[in-house]
């Protein structure tokens, strides 16, 4: 059974954390002024997942088709995402894997990654008080 039991728990735990994420005062500024937009194509459950960099100043998390053209896809399972988040597994692993196919410029993808240190800290309490696994 995938660890997100419906689209609308993977929308609560995953929206919950980018909102988190874009909310923190230095990478939330960061991530807007990198100008990325990235689109999650989640699976088990399906959904797709937009974070871009709003205003500029700052990000907005979107769930569902949106006519943006993303800078950066990644697609993945739910279940991939929940470990890529408590850091089970790395990005360079599951994209070996194929666990995680990514699309788009390999800079860019990887200009992201120290951006997401807040996220990464702040997801097994999150996810933790949103009834998920940890």
């Amino acid at each position: 059974m995938p660890v997100f039991e419906s689209k609308e728990k993977m929308v609560e735990v995953l929206g919950g954390l980018f909102n988190i994420l874009l909310s923190d005062p230095i990478a939330g500024p960061k991530f807007a002024a990198a100008d990325i937009v990235i689109k999650f194509n989640l699976s088990d459950p399906a959904g797709e997942l937009y974070i871009t960099p709003g205003d500029g100043v700052k990000g907005e998390v979107l769930w569902g088709s949106q006519d943006i053209k993303p800078s950066v896809e990644m697609t993945l399972s739910g279940d991939t995402s929940h470990k890529f988040w408590l850091k089970q597994i790395s990005m360079p692993i599951a994209l070996a894997k194929g666990l995680i196919k990514a699309k788009g410029p390999m800079p860019k993808i990887l200009k992201l990654l120290p951006i997401l240190t807040p996220a990464y800290a702040a997801y097994p309490a999150w996810a933790k008080s949103q009834g998920m696994p940890v």
